[in-house]
Protein backbone atom coordinates (compact mmCIF):
# COMPACT_ATOMS: atom_id res chain seq x y z
CA UNK A 1 0.00 0.00 0.00
CA UNK A 2 1.34 3.52 -0.79
CA UNK A 3 2.91 5.35 2.14
CA UNK A 4 0.20 8.03 2.11
CA UNK A 5 -2.53 5.46 2.78
CA UNK A 6 -3.28 3.33 5.81
CA UNK A 7 -5.83 0.72 6.78
CA UNK A 8 -7.88 1.24 9.94
CA UNK A 9 -10.76 -0.60 11.58
CA UNK A 10 -13.65 0.29 13.86
CA UNK A 11 -15.36 -2.40 15.95
CA UNK A 12 -18.63 -1.50 17.65
CA UNK A 13 -19.98 -3.62 20.52
CA UNK A 14 -23.68 -2.77 20.53
CA UNK A 15 -26.80 -3.94 22.32
CA UNK A 16 -27.83 -6.40 19.61
CA UNK A 17 -24.60 -7.20 17.78
CA UNK A 18 -20.90 -6.66 17.20
CA UNK A 19 -20.13 -4.92 13.92
CA UNK A 20 -16.89 -3.98 12.21
CA UNK A 21 -15.77 -1.82 9.31
CA UNK A 22 -12.35 -1.73 7.68
CA UNK A 23 -11.42 1.44 5.82
CA UNK A 24 -8.55 2.88 3.84
CA UNK A 25 -7.59 6.43 4.84
CA UNK A 26 -5.69 8.47 2.28
CA UNK A 27 -4.06 11.89 2.48
CA UNK A 28 -6.43 14.81 2.88
CA UNK A 29 -8.73 12.87 5.18
CA UNK A 30 -10.29 10.90 2.30
CA UNK A 31 -11.41 7.42 3.28
CA UNK A 32 -13.36 4.50 1.85
CA UNK A 33 -14.72 1.33 3.41
CA UNK A 34 -13.15 -1.84 2.05
CA UNK A 35 -14.75 -4.50 4.30
CA UNK A 36 -17.62 -5.01 6.72
CA UNK A 37 -18.60 -7.76 9.14
CA UNK A 38 -21.23 -8.27 11.82
CA UNK A 39 -22.54 -10.90 14.21
CA UNK A 40 -25.61 -10.82 16.52
CA UNK A 41 -25.06 -10.88 20.30
CA UNK A 42 -27.52 -10.53 23.19
CA UNK A 43 -25.66 -8.08 25.42
CA UNK A 44 -28.61 -5.70 25.64
CA UNK A 45 -31.12 -8.35 26.62
CA UNK A 46 -28.78 -9.49 29.40
CA UNK A 47 -27.92 -6.06 30.77
CA UNK A 48 -31.39 -4.51 30.54
CA UNK A 49 -32.89 -7.55 32.29
CA UNK A 50 -30.37 -8.37 35.02
CA UNK A 51 -27.86 -5.52 34.93
CA UNK A 52 -25.03 -7.90 34.02
CA UNK A 53 -23.46 -9.44 30.93
CA UNK A 54 -24.06 -13.18 31.29
CA UNK A 55 -21.34 -15.80 31.00
CA UNK A 56 -22.84 -17.13 27.76
CA UNK A 57 -22.92 -13.67 26.20
CA UNK A 58 -19.35 -13.01 27.30
CA UNK A 59 -18.17 -16.22 25.66
CA UNK A 60 -20.17 -15.37 22.54
CA UNK A 61 -18.57 -11.92 22.39
CA UNK A 62 -15.09 -13.38 22.85
CA UNK A 63 -15.72 -15.82 20.02
CA UNK A 64 -16.91 -13.04 17.68
CA UNK A 65 -14.08 -10.68 18.63
CA UNK A 66 -11.43 -13.37 18.17
CA UNK A 67 -12.87 -14.00 14.72
CA UNK A 68 -12.61 -10.29 13.96
CA UNK A 69 -9.04 -10.29 15.28
CA UNK A 70 -8.11 -12.98 12.76
CA UNK A 71 -9.80 -11.03 9.98
CA UNK A 72 -7.92 -7.85 10.90
CA UNK A 73 -4.64 -9.75 11.09
CA UNK A 74 -5.29 -10.85 7.53
CA UNK A 75 -5.62 -7.20 6.55
CA UNK A 76 -2.37 -6.46 8.39
CA UNK A 77 -3.99 -3.94 10.76
CA UNK A 78 -2.29 -3.49 14.14
CA UNK A 79 -3.71 -2.29 17.46
CA UNK A 80 -2.75 1.34 16.85
CA UNK A 81 -5.14 1.45 13.89
CA UNK A 82 -8.05 -0.40 15.55
CA UNK A 83 -10.72 1.46 17.53
CA UNK A 84 -13.08 -0.69 19.60
CA UNK A 85 -16.10 1.14 20.99
CA UNK A 86 -19.06 0.01 23.08
CA UNK A 87 -22.44 1.71 23.50
CA UNK A 88 -25.40 1.63 25.89
CA UNK A 89 -25.46 -2.07 26.85
CA UNK A 90 -21.89 -2.21 28.10
CA UNK A 91 -22.17 1.34 29.41
CA UNK A 92 -24.86 0.20 31.84
CA UNK A 93 -23.46 -3.25 32.68
CA UNK A 94 -22.46 -3.56 36.34
CA UNK A 95 -19.71 -5.99 35.40
CA UNK A 96 -18.39 -3.96 32.49
CA UNK A 97 -14.90 -3.57 33.98
CA UNK A 98 -14.42 -7.32 34.33
CA UNK A 99 -15.93 -7.80 30.84
CA UNK A 100 -13.48 -5.29 29.34
CA UNK A 101 -10.56 -6.85 31.20
CA UNK A 102 -11.46 -10.34 29.95
CA UNK A 103 -11.81 -9.08 26.38
CA UNK A 104 -8.43 -7.35 26.49
CA UNK A 105 -6.69 -10.43 27.88
CA UNK A 106 -8.36 -12.87 25.46
CA UNK A 107 -8.38 -10.76 22.27
CA UNK A 108 -5.97 -7.85 22.77
CA UNK A 109 -8.78 -5.35 22.08
CA UNK A 110 -8.95 -2.33 24.41
CA UNK A 111 -12.58 -1.17 24.61
CA UNK A 112 -13.61 2.48 24.81
CA UNK A 113 -17.11 2.83 26.30
CA UNK A 114 -18.63 5.93 24.68
CA UNK A 115 -21.08 8.15 26.52
CA UNK A 116 -24.47 8.85 25.01
CA UNK A 117 -23.43 12.39 24.15
CA UNK A 118 -20.31 11.02 22.42
CA UNK A 119 -22.58 8.77 20.38
CA UNK A 120 -24.43 11.90 19.32
CA UNK A 121 -21.19 13.55 18.24
CA UNK A 122 -20.08 10.57 16.18
CA UNK A 123 -23.52 10.25 14.59
CA UNK A 124 -23.55 13.96 13.76
CA UNK A 125 -20.21 13.60 11.96
CA UNK A 126 -21.55 10.61 10.03
CA UNK A 127 -24.80 12.36 9.09
CA UNK A 128 -22.98 15.45 7.84
CA UNK A 129 -20.73 13.21 5.77
CA UNK A 130 -23.67 11.28 4.28
CA UNK A 131 -25.86 14.28 3.42
CA UNK A 132 -22.96 16.36 2.02
CA UNK A 133 -24.44 19.33 0.12
CA UNK A 134 -27.14 17.26 -1.53
CA UNK A 135 -29.92 18.40 0.81
CA UNK A 136 -29.33 22.13 1.42
CA UNK A 137 -32.44 22.41 3.60
CA UNK A 138 -30.44 20.65 6.36
CA UNK A 139 -28.36 23.77 6.99
CA UNK A 140 -31.18 26.25 6.34
CA UNK A 141 -34.05 24.89 8.39
CA UNK A 142 -34.60 23.50 11.88
CA UNK A 143 -33.73 19.82 12.07
CA UNK A 144 -33.88 16.81 14.35
CA UNK A 145 -31.53 13.83 14.13
CA UNK A 146 -32.77 10.72 15.92
CA UNK A 147 -31.51 7.16 16.27
CA UNK A 148 -33.38 4.49 18.21
CA UNK A 149 -30.92 1.84 19.37
CA UNK A 150 -31.30 -1.26 21.49
CA UNK A 151 -30.80 0.50 24.84
CA UNK A 152 -31.14 4.23 24.17
CA UNK A 153 -32.46 6.84 21.77
CA UNK A 154 -29.98 9.49 20.70
CA UNK A 155 -31.42 12.86 19.67
CA UNK A 156 -30.00 16.14 18.38
CA UNK A 157 -31.84 19.39 17.74
CA UNK A 158 -30.42 21.90 15.25
CA UNK A 159 -31.55 25.43 14.48
CA UNK A 160 -30.56 26.30 10.89
CA UNK A 161 -27.73 23.80 11.04
CA UNK A 162 -26.42 24.89 14.45
CA UNK A 163 -26.64 22.57 17.45
CA UNK A 164 -29.25 23.56 20.05
CA UNK A 165 -29.35 20.46 22.23
CA UNK A 166 -28.35 16.82 22.33
CA UNK A 167 -29.88 14.10 24.48
CA UNK A 168 -29.39 10.43 25.19
CA UNK A 169 -32.75 9.00 26.33
CA UNK A 170 -33.04 5.64 28.03
CA UNK A 171 -35.56 4.32 25.55
CA UNK A 172 -34.44 1.57 23.17
CA UNK A 173 -36.04 -1.30 21.29
CA UNK A 174 -34.88 -3.95 23.77
CA UNK A 175 -36.11 -1.93 26.75
CA UNK A 176 -39.41 -1.26 25.00
CA UNK A 177 -39.88 -4.95 24.15
CA UNK A 178 -39.20 -5.97 27.76
CA UNK A 179 -41.69 -3.41 29.10
CA UNK A 180 -44.40 -4.64 26.74
CA UNK A 181 -43.73 -8.30 27.56
CA UNK A 182 -44.03 -7.58 31.29
CA UNK A 183 -47.41 -5.93 30.71
CA UNK A 184 -50.14 -7.24 28.45
CA UNK A 185 -47.87 -7.82 25.50
CA UNK A 186 -50.43 -6.32 23.09
CA UNK A 187 -49.59 -3.97 20.25
CA UNK A 188 -52.09 -1.45 21.58
CA UNK A 189 -50.23 -1.31 24.88
CA UNK A 190 -46.99 -0.83 22.93
CA UNK A 191 -48.49 2.20 21.18
CA UNK A 192 -49.79 3.73 24.44
CA UNK A 193 -46.47 3.12 26.19
CA UNK A 194 -44.47 4.75 23.41
CA UNK A 195 -46.90 7.64 22.98
CA UNK A 196 -46.57 8.55 26.67
CA UNK A 197 -42.76 8.45 26.56
CA UNK A 198 -42.64 10.50 23.37
CA UNK A 199 -45.07 13.05 24.82
CA UNK A 200 -43.01 13.62 27.98
CA UNK A 201 -39.76 13.77 25.98
CA UNK A 202 -41.23 16.32 23.58
CA UNK A 203 -42.20 18.57 26.49
CA UNK A 204 -38.48 18.93 27.22
CA UNK A 205 -37.49 19.22 23.58
CA UNK A 206 -40.06 21.94 22.88
CA UNK A 207 -38.50 24.11 25.58
CA UNK A 208 -35.26 23.99 23.59
CA UNK A 209 -36.61 24.11 20.03
CA UNK A 210 -40.26 24.28 18.95
CA UNK A 211 -40.73 20.94 17.18
CA UNK A 212 -43.59 22.31 15.09
CA UNK A 213 -40.94 24.41 13.32
CA UNK A 214 -38.76 21.39 12.50
CA UNK A 215 -38.67 20.88 8.73
CA UNK A 216 -35.90 18.31 8.37
CA UNK A 217 -36.36 14.93 10.08
CA UNK A 218 -33.23 12.77 9.93
CA UNK A 219 -33.43 9.17 11.07
CA UNK A 220 -30.45 6.87 11.56
CA UNK A 221 -30.30 3.22 12.56
CA UNK A 222 -30.94 -0.15 10.97
CA UNK A 223 -34.75 0.04 11.23
CA UNK A 224 -34.77 3.32 9.32
CA UNK A 225 -32.41 1.92 6.69
CA UNK A 226 -34.73 -1.06 6.23
CA UNK A 227 -37.66 1.29 5.60
CA UNK A 228 -35.56 3.39 3.21
CA UNK A 229 -34.62 0.29 1.21
CA UNK A 230 -38.34 -0.35 0.62
CA UNK A 231 -39.75 3.15 0.38
CA UNK A 232 -36.90 5.56 -0.21
CA UNK A 233 -35.53 7.56 -3.10
CA UNK A 234 -31.76 7.90 -3.41
CA UNK A 235 -30.29 11.34 -2.67
CA UNK A 236 -26.73 10.10 -3.07
CA UNK A 237 -24.83 6.85 -2.51
CA UNK A 238 -25.00 7.31 1.28
CA UNK A 239 -28.41 8.86 1.80
CA UNK A 240 -32.09 8.26 0.94
CA UNK A 241 -35.36 10.19 1.26
CA UNK A 242 -38.77 8.84 2.32
CA UNK A 243 -41.95 10.87 1.89
CA UNK A 244 -43.81 11.28 5.17
CA UNK A 245 -47.11 9.83 3.92
CA UNK A 246 -45.41 6.70 2.60
CA UNK A 247 -43.53 6.16 5.86
CA UNK A 248 -46.59 6.64 8.08
CA UNK A 249 -48.66 4.34 5.88
CA UNK A 250 -45.98 1.64 5.98
CA UNK A 251 -45.67 1.78 9.79
CA UNK A 252 -49.44 1.65 10.23
CA UNK A 253 -49.60 -1.39 7.95
CA UNK A 254 -47.00 -3.44 9.82
CA UNK A 255 -47.42 -2.24 13.42
CA UNK A 256 -49.76 -5.10 14.23
CA UNK A 257 -47.31 -7.77 13.04
CA UNK A 258 -45.97 -10.29 15.52
CA UNK A 259 -42.23 -11.01 15.56
CA UNK A 260 -42.86 -14.18 13.56
CA UNK A 261 -44.85 -12.25 10.97
CA UNK A 262 -42.04 -9.71 10.67
CA UNK A 263 -39.62 -12.54 9.93
CA UNK A 264 -41.95 -14.11 7.36
CA UNK A 265 -43.50 -11.09 5.65
CA UNK A 266 -40.62 -8.64 5.84
CA UNK A 267 -37.97 -11.32 5.24
CA UNK A 268 -35.64 -10.16 8.01
CA UNK A 269 -33.65 -12.14 10.62
CA UNK A 270 -35.27 -12.84 13.98
CA UNK A 271 -32.76 -10.61 15.81
CA UNK A 272 -33.86 -7.62 13.69
CA UNK A 273 -37.55 -8.55 13.81
CA UNK A 274 -37.65 -8.21 17.60
CA UNK A 275 -37.05 -4.46 17.51
CA UNK A 276 -38.30 -3.22 14.17
CA UNK A 277 -41.90 -2.41 15.19
CA UNK A 278 -40.94 -0.50 18.39
CA UNK A 279 -38.20 1.33 16.49
CA UNK A 280 -40.34 2.44 13.54
CA UNK A 281 -43.26 3.37 15.81
CA UNK A 282 -40.96 5.57 17.88
CA UNK A 283 -39.78 7.37 14.76
CA UNK A 284 -43.37 7.85 13.60
CA UNK A 285 -44.51 9.32 16.92
CA UNK A 286 -41.67 11.82 16.96
CA UNK A 287 -42.27 12.65 13.30
CA UNK A 288 -45.88 13.53 14.11
CA UNK A 289 -44.65 16.28 16.43
CA UNK A 290 -42.85 18.06 13.57
CA UNK A 291 -43.73 19.87 10.34
CA UNK A 292 -41.39 17.69 8.26
CA UNK A 293 -42.80 16.34 5.01
CA UNK A 294 -39.80 14.12 4.27
CA UNK A 295 -37.53 11.76 6.19
CA UNK A 296 -33.81 11.77 5.45
CA UNK A 297 -32.17 8.38 6.08
CA UNK A 298 -28.35 8.37 6.00
CA UNK A 299 -26.82 4.97 5.37
CA UNK A 300 -24.24 5.48 8.12
CA UNK A 301 -23.65 4.65 11.78
CA UNK A 302 -21.36 5.77 14.58
CA UNK A 303 -18.74 3.51 12.99
CA UNK A 304 -18.52 5.89 10.05
CA UNK A 305 -18.47 8.76 12.55
CA UNK A 306 -15.50 7.12 14.23
CA UNK A 307 -13.73 6.77 10.87
CA UNK A 308 -14.24 10.48 10.23
CA UNK A 309 -12.91 11.16 13.72
CA UNK A 310 -9.79 9.10 12.99
CA UNK A 311 -9.19 11.09 9.80
CA UNK A 312 -10.26 14.53 11.10
CA UNK A 313 -6.73 15.60 11.96
CA UNK A 314 -6.31 16.59 8.34
CA UNK A 315 -9.74 18.29 8.05
CA UNK A 316 -9.43 21.57 10.00
CA UNK A 317 -12.57 23.07 8.45
CA UNK A 318 -14.68 20.14 9.62
CA UNK A 319 -13.09 20.32 13.07
CA UNK A 320 -13.84 24.05 13.39
CA UNK A 321 -17.42 23.43 12.28
CA UNK A 322 -17.73 20.80 14.97
CA UNK A 323 -16.30 23.17 17.59
CA UNK A 324 -18.89 25.77 16.62
CA UNK A 325 -21.61 23.20 17.35
CA UNK A 326 -20.11 22.60 20.80
CA UNK A 327 -20.27 26.33 21.55
CA UNK A 328 -23.85 26.53 20.27
CA UNK A 329 -24.81 23.68 22.61
CA UNK A 330 -23.12 25.43 25.57
CA UNK A 331 -24.99 28.66 24.84
CA UNK A 332 -28.24 26.69 24.63
CA UNK A 333 -27.52 25.22 28.08
CA UNK A 334 -26.87 28.70 29.42
CA UNK A 335 -30.17 29.97 28.04
CA UNK A 336 -31.96 27.08 29.70
CA UNK A 337 -30.78 28.48 33.04
CA UNK A 338 -31.37 32.14 32.06
CA UNK A 339 -27.71 33.17 32.22
CA UNK A 340 -26.47 36.72 31.60
CA UNK A 341 -25.64 35.99 27.98
CA UNK A 342 -23.92 39.29 27.15
CA UNK A 343 -21.60 39.03 30.16
CA UNK A 344 -20.91 35.33 29.59
CA UNK A 345 -19.97 35.76 25.92
CA UNK A 346 -17.88 38.83 26.72
CA UNK A 347 -15.91 36.98 29.41
CA UNK A 348 -15.47 34.05 27.01
CA UNK A 349 -14.03 36.41 24.35
CA UNK A 350 -11.65 38.03 26.84
CA UNK A 351 -10.58 34.57 28.04
CA UNK A 352 -9.73 33.51 24.49
CA UNK A 353 -7.76 36.72 23.91
CA UNK A 354 -5.69 35.97 27.01
CA UNK A 355 -5.31 32.31 26.02
CA UNK A 356 -3.97 33.24 22.58
CA UNK A 357 -1.58 35.88 23.95
CA UNK A 358 -0.19 33.46 26.55
CA UNK A 359 0.29 30.45 24.27
CA UNK A 360 4.03 30.24 24.95
CA UNK A 361 3.39 30.25 28.70
CA UNK A 362 0.56 27.73 29.00
CA UNK A 363 1.47 25.25 26.20
CA UNK A 364 -2.12 24.04 25.78
CA UNK A 365 -3.81 22.92 22.55
CA UNK A 366 -6.92 23.82 20.55
CA UNK A 367 -9.07 21.43 22.57
CA UNK A 368 -8.14 23.24 25.81
CA UNK A 369 -9.06 26.53 24.13
CA UNK A 370 -12.51 25.10 23.39
CA UNK A 371 -12.95 24.00 27.02
CA UNK A 372 -11.97 27.51 28.16
CA UNK A 373 -14.56 29.07 25.86
CA UNK A 374 -17.27 26.74 27.18
CA UNK A 375 -16.20 27.51 30.75
CA UNK A 376 -16.39 31.24 30.07
CA UNK A 377 -19.89 30.87 28.67
CA UNK A 378 -21.12 28.84 31.64
CA UNK A 379 -19.14 30.25 34.56
CA UNK A 380 -22.13 32.08 36.10
CA UNK A 381 -24.82 29.55 35.19
CA UNK A 382 -25.24 28.68 38.88
CA UNK A 383 -26.80 32.13 39.48
CA UNK A 384 -30.04 30.45 38.36
CA UNK A 385 -30.10 28.54 41.65
CA UNK A 386 -28.63 31.13 44.00
CA UNK A 387 -26.20 34.04 43.74
CA UNK A 388 -24.46 33.11 46.99
CA UNK A 389 -21.95 30.37 46.26
CA UNK A 390 -22.99 30.36 42.61
CA UNK A 391 -19.58 28.99 41.52
CA UNK A 392 -20.43 25.73 43.32
CA UNK A 393 -23.89 25.67 41.77
CA UNK A 394 -22.29 26.27 38.36
CA UNK A 395 -20.04 23.28 38.93
CA UNK A 396 -23.02 21.09 39.84
CA UNK A 397 -25.11 22.11 36.83
CA UNK A 398 -22.28 21.61 34.33
CA UNK A 399 -21.22 18.28 35.85
CA UNK A 400 -24.79 16.97 35.55
CA UNK A 401 -25.59 18.35 32.09
CA UNK A 402 -24.92 17.28 28.53
CA UNK A 403 -23.06 19.45 26.03
CA UNK A 404 -22.87 18.22 22.48
CA UNK A 405 -19.37 17.06 21.58
CA UNK A 406 -17.98 16.98 25.11
CA UNK A 407 -17.55 13.61 26.76
CA UNK A 408 -17.53 13.04 30.51
CA UNK A 409 -13.82 13.80 30.97
CA UNK A 410 -14.28 17.16 29.24
CA UNK A 411 -17.27 18.03 31.42
CA UNK A 412 -15.27 17.14 34.52
CA UNK A 413 -12.64 19.67 33.45
CA UNK A 414 -15.19 22.39 32.57
CA UNK A 415 -17.16 21.91 35.78
CA UNK A 416 -13.98 22.34 37.82
CA UNK A 417 -12.91 25.41 35.83
CA UNK A 418 -16.23 27.16 36.51
CA UNK A 419 -15.97 26.08 40.16
CA UNK A 420 -12.71 28.00 40.54
CA UNK A 421 -13.60 31.15 38.59
CA UNK A 422 -14.00 32.85 42.00
CA UNK A 423 -13.28 32.35 45.69
CA UNK A 424 -10.69 29.83 46.88
CA UNK A 425 -8.23 27.85 44.80
CA UNK A 426 -8.34 24.01 44.75
CA UNK A 427 -7.23 22.16 47.86
CA UNK A 428 -7.03 18.58 49.12
CA UNK A 429 -10.62 18.61 50.44
CA UNK A 430 -12.14 19.31 47.02
CA UNK A 431 -13.03 15.78 45.93
CA UNK A 432 -14.10 16.63 42.36
CA UNK A 433 -10.72 18.26 41.69
CA UNK A 434 -8.62 15.59 43.40
CA UNK A 435 -10.45 12.88 41.39
CA UNK A 436 -9.05 14.26 38.13
CA UNK A 437 -5.91 12.91 36.51
CA UNK A 438 -2.78 14.95 37.14
CA UNK A 439 -2.75 16.33 33.59
CA UNK A 440 -6.41 17.35 33.89
CA UNK A 441 -5.77 19.08 37.23
CA UNK A 442 -3.04 21.14 35.58
CA UNK A 443 -5.38 22.11 32.73
CA UNK A 444 -8.03 23.17 35.27
CA UNK A 445 -5.53 25.36 37.12
CA UNK A 446 -4.36 27.08 33.94
CA UNK A 447 -7.83 27.60 32.46
CA UNK A 448 -9.36 28.74 35.77
CA UNK A 449 -6.51 31.23 36.24
CA UNK A 450 -7.18 32.75 32.83
CA UNK A 451 -10.95 32.76 33.39
CA UNK A 452 -10.58 34.57 36.72
CA UNK A 453 -8.60 37.36 35.08
CA UNK A 454 -11.15 37.65 32.22
CA UNK A 455 -14.05 37.72 34.68
CA UNK A 456 -12.31 40.45 36.70
CA UNK A 457 -12.07 42.53 33.52
CA UNK A 458 -15.89 42.60 33.45
CA UNK A 459 -16.45 42.86 37.18
CA UNK A 460 -19.49 45.12 36.79
CA UNK A 461 -21.03 43.17 33.86
CA UNK A 462 -20.85 46.43 31.90
CA UNK A 463 -18.50 45.21 29.15
CA UNK A 464 -16.57 48.48 29.32
CA UNK A 465 -13.29 46.82 28.39
CA UNK A 466 -13.80 45.88 24.75
CA UNK A 467 -10.26 44.90 23.80
CA UNK A 468 -6.98 44.29 25.59
CA UNK A 469 -3.34 44.33 24.63
CA UNK A 470 -1.00 42.17 26.70
CA UNK A 471 2.58 43.17 27.51
CA UNK A 472 4.84 40.73 29.34
CA UNK A 473 7.59 42.00 31.60
CA UNK A 474 9.96 40.01 33.79
CA UNK A 475 7.44 39.30 36.55
CA UNK A 476 4.38 41.28 35.46
CA UNK A 477 1.72 41.18 32.77
CA UNK A 478 0.31 44.57 31.83
CA UNK A 479 -3.18 44.59 30.30
CA UNK A 480 -3.68 47.78 28.29
CA UNK A 481 -7.22 48.88 27.47
CA UNK A 482 -8.63 51.53 25.16
CA UNK A 483 -10.77 54.51 26.16
CA UNK A 484 -11.01 56.75 29.19
CA UNK A 485 -13.38 54.69 31.33
CA UNK A 486 -13.01 54.53 35.10
CA UNK A 487 -11.46 51.08 35.73
CA UNK A 488 -11.46 51.17 39.54
CA UNK A 489 -14.04 48.36 39.73
CA UNK A 490 -12.05 46.15 37.35
CA UNK A 491 -8.82 46.83 39.26
CA UNK A 492 -10.58 45.81 42.47
CA UNK A 493 -11.74 42.61 40.78
CA UNK A 494 -8.20 41.91 39.62
CA UNK A 495 -6.85 42.29 43.15
CA UNK A 496 -9.39 39.67 44.29
CA UNK A 497 -8.97 37.18 41.45
CA UNK A 498 -5.45 37.40 39.98
CA UNK A 499 -3.83 35.49 42.86
CA UNK A 500 -4.28 32.09 41.20
CA UNK A 501 -2.86 33.40 37.94
CA UNK A 502 0.25 34.58 39.76
CA UNK A 503 0.62 31.21 41.50
CA UNK A 504 0.20 29.24 38.24
CA UNK A 505 2.06 31.42 35.74
CA UNK A 506 4.34 33.50 37.99
CA UNK A 507 3.11 36.87 36.75
CA UNK A 508 1.39 39.69 38.61
CA UNK A 509 -1.42 41.26 36.55
CA UNK A 510 -2.08 44.98 36.37
CA UNK A 511 -4.51 47.03 34.24
CA UNK A 512 -3.64 50.33 32.59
Amino acid sequence: MPDNKRLVAVVEIGSTGIRMVVAEIASGGIWRIVDRAGKPVSLGRDVFTSGYVSRDSLLNCLNVLNGFRELLSGWGIGNDDISVIATSALREARNRDSFMDRVQIQTGFRINVVEGIEENRLMYLAVRYAIKDDHPQFSRSNSIIIEVGGGSTEMMLLRRGKMVAAHSIRLGTILIDQQVRQATGSNEYLLRFLAEHVRTTCETLNSELDLTHVRTFIVAGSDARFAAARLGEEINENCALIHREAFESFVERIRGYSIEECVQKLRIPFAEAEGIIPGLLTYKLFLEQTAATEIIVPNVSIREGMLINMASGVEPELLEEFYSQVIASAISLGRKYHFDEDHALHVARLSLALFDALKEDHGMDRRARLLLEVSGILHDIGMYLRSSGHHKHSQYIVANSEIFGLHRDDLDVVSNVVRYHRRSAPNSTHIAFIALQREERMIVLKLASILRVADALDRGHSRRIKTIELEKRSDTIVLRTQGNEDLSLERLGMEEKADMFEDVFGYRVIIT
